[in-house]
């Protein structure tokens, strides 16, 4: 008799187990639905951005100044820089 009871336990221990995992396996699948309609929105509203200029950046026309780039360089002789970030 002790041994059935057991059993049971088991049974019934399992069957929890796989309803937790069922109900876990239906709301992934309810997410990755939902997913794709937000991948199409993502889509369409990179298409619309992209195709704006950012209002924040300056617009240039004409040929691009390459004194600029020398801001963005390190020095030419390090020797003679007394920098000590570099």
């Amino acid at each position: 008799m002790q041994a059935d009871t057991r059993g049971r336990h088991w049974i019934s221990a399992e069957l929890k187990r796989l309803e937790l995992e069922a109900r876990f396996l239906e709301e992934e699948l309810d997410l990755i639905t939902k997913t794709e309609k937000v991948s199409a929105s993502c889509e369409e509203f990179l298409s619309k951005v992209e195709n704006k200029p950012d209002p924040l950046l300056p617009v240039t026309s004409g040929p691009v100044n390459p004194n600029w780039d020398r801001w963005f360089e390190g020095p030419q002789d390090l020797k003679g820089c007394r920098c000590w970030i570099l």
